[in-house]
């Protein structure tokens, strides 16, 4: 058995189990592969903590760098970049004094690269977070067109360190509205398609009516399922709207996601900078 201290966090709704690795504890020198079934068991919303993966917070490798997130989903995959993650990364580095209280700022490593954070404090404590979540790049078709479930759709293919396919329902309307959306059912085969041999994280979007920079949204993640918020999916929405025209640039786009809103916006050089809220929820350990 293996003692595990942690501390539950969220973004949006967007949860995950986070792990001090700095001081070793009992993670360290374990094998990926042994931490991919720990992650599997602590996600396990019945018979775990609960949550929509694992992330370890590891000395950096980069010395430009305060820290590395090591992110694992709930399947147990590795992920490369979370949104919603790196900000409560941020958050628990300077709340938990790995950082000087005298910064504002502060850069994470991830396996996608580097990532700059300016952290927004209030009584001492990190309550927000803006991300530069690097530049994004569209990887298909703008737009390209795919046949899910037997259905002929259109997608906008975003990178933002790890894949995403956009589909705007304005141009899908055999999806019905983005609330009956039945993503319980048809996740599965958005996110396996054969035209992403690595699995893809799927969004779903309305533009809300009128000329407000708002777009309604949902999402499913590769690994985890329909979860509350994902951070780059929201940007690659919002990179999407820009590429399309829908939205102009330099002007922050709301997402409302099903936990909550994040800001978004895209810069002349396509770097994107996403805001939003970081959440300590508990701090608790598990026998495993």
């Amino acid at each position: 058995m293996r003692k595990i201290n942690f501390t539950k966090m969220h973004g949006c709704g967007n949860d995950y189990v986070y792990v001090n690795c700095f001081d070793g504890g009992n993670l360290a020198n374990v094998s990926q592969a042994e931490l991919s079934e720990i992650a599997v068991k602590i996600s396990d919303r019945h018979f775990g903590i609960g949550s929509d993966g694992m992330i370890l917070i590891e000395p950096a490798k980069n010395p430009q760098a305060d820290a590395f997130m090591n992110m694992f989903n709930s399947d147990g995959s590795r992920g490369k970049m979370c949104g919603n993650g790196i900000r409560c990364v941020a958050k628990y580095i300077y709340d938990h004094g790995i950082i000087p209280s005298s910064r504002k700022n502060t850069i994470i490593e991830t396996p996608a690269g580097l990532r700059k954070i300016a952290l927004e404090i209030h009584g001492g404590k990190v309550t927000a977070a803006s991300v530069s979540m690097g530049v994004a790049k569209i990887d298909s078709d703008l737009p390209e067109k795919i046949c899910v479930d037997n259905m002929n759709l259109e997608f906008v293919g975003v990178n933002v360190g790890n894949p995403h396919a956009v589909y705007f329902l304005e141009d899908n309307a055999i999806l019905g509205n983005l609330r009956e959306l039945d993503l319980l059912r048809l996740g599965k085969y958005f996110e396996n398609h054969v035209r992403f041999p690595e699995r893809v994280n799927s969004e779903f979007v309305e533009k809300l009516p009128g000329e407000k920079t708002e777009l309604n949204f949902r999402v499913w993640e590769r690994g985890s399922g329909e979860t509350l918020a994902c951070g780059t999916g929201a940007t690659a929405a919002a990179f999407a709207a820009v590429k399309l025209g829908i939205f102009p640039r330099n002007h922050d786009v709301t997402i409302h996601l099903l936990g909550g809103d994040l800001r978004i916006n895209i810069l002349d050089d396509d770097e994107c900078v996403m805001t939003g809220e970081a959440v300590e929820v508990f701090d608790g350990e598990i026998m495993l």
